[in-house]
């Protein structure tokens, strides 16, 4: 997978550029910021001059990604819980970890998608980076449940895969636990995907309906993009439960960081990723945009206000970057063995 074939996709063709723009000018106001149109430009947000992104590390990355020797089991991948066929998610309100494990919290997989633009990663907001984020659902126990020293063992006795790291990274490359997850981070920074939203706001007027545009201005004058700004639409640390009880706030007993901080969920590909909320609780996104009014915002949100704004939201799925599925170089005789014990 090419980055200029991945990056392609955030060029626009046939933009119309209209001047001045009443509503666009209200959103760069409101903190909504879109994906730039410029391959460079996007570039130059996801990638880290320290460790830059190339094709092979992507191929790489995107082969970690998908392979289920990652886990203790061997059988569960980065992408069982991130699918990137079903936008990034699982599809199910608690995630399902090593031995069936459901998680403790109740917490509910986030959108590997557009993470990359991320401020902070996990919903406690623990990890700066997606490198370090990285790190977490391999060794956790409810998730995939491997000891940094085993992934190691497994990914250093297969000859292909040590042959790719260092094509990857030059022959005197050290493959251990961090660069093995670090290299999956780099093909997560390249799932980045424009919708016709970025269309709009980078200048083309056609990209969205009337009642897209209609949407688009209630969710800013109803004070949604208070959290959901940037490009992520979300990604950033804030404070929950701000003017009233969130319903289902006993499901899993979450509670945020030391300060009672949430990871606000990013709202591009938001119509692929129920159930929502940290716990999952909610399946409908019509019920999900009037639980913010009341927990958030401390107002009622009437059901055409409701129906408006998720008619902006559906204007937020993506293109997404093509991904064909890895075949993955084979095991050895000193490759360690799954756990039998699940």
């Amino acid at each position: 997978m090419k980055i200029s074939k991945v990056l392609s996709l955030c060029a626009i063709s046939a933009t119309v550029l209209f001047g001045a723009n009443n509503l666009v000018d209200k959103v760069k106001q409101s903190g909504m910021e879109a994906i730039p149109n410029s391959q460079l430009e996007v570039l130059k947000l996801i990638d880290d001059p320290k460790d830059p992104i190339t094709d092979a590390k992507v191929e790489l990355g995107k082969k970690l990604y998908f392979d289920p020797r990652m886990s203790k089991s061997a059988l569960i991948s980065c992408n069982t819980c991130h699918n990137l066929a079903i936008g990034g998610v699982d599809g199910i309100a608690a995630a399902i970890g090593h031995g069936w494990t459901a998680n403790p919290a109740h917490l509910n997989s986030p959108t590997v998608y557009n993470s990359a633009f991320f401020k902070a990663q996990f919903w406690d907001g623990r990890s700066p980076h997606l490198a370090d984020q990285a790190q977490g659902p391999v060794q956790a126990g409810p998730e995939m449940a491997a000891p940094p020293k085993l992934v190691e063992e497994r990914i250093n006795s297969i000859p292909e895969y040590v042959e790719e790291f260092k094509f990857a990274y030059g022959d005197k490359v050290k493959i251990n636990f961090e660069k093995i997850t670090s290299t999956i981070a780099i093909f997560e920074k390249v799932l980045v995907t424009p919708s016709r939203f970025d269309d709009f706001v980078n200048g083309n007027d056609n990209a969205l309906s009337k009642a897209e545009k209609e949407g688009l201005d209630v969710f800013i004058d109803k004070g949604c993009a208070a959290c959901h700004n940037g490009i992520a639409l979300g990604g950033t640390m804030q404070p929950f439960q701000v003017a009233g009880k969130y319903k289902f706030a006993s499901l899993g007993g979450f509670a945020g960081d030391k300060n009672g901080m949430v990871k606000t969920p990013t709202l591009r590909n938001i119509t692929e990723t129920a159930p929502y909320f940290h716990n999952g609780a909610i399946w409908s996104l019509k019920d999900a945009i009037k639980e913010m009014g009341s927990t958030q915002l401390g107002i009622t949100i009437t059901d055409a206000e409701s129906d408006k704004i998720e008619t902006f939201l559906k204007a937020l799925k993506g293109r997404k970057p093509a991904i064909t599925y890895p075949q993955l170089p084979e095991s050895t005789l000193k490759t360690p063995k799954p756990d039998s014990k699940i």
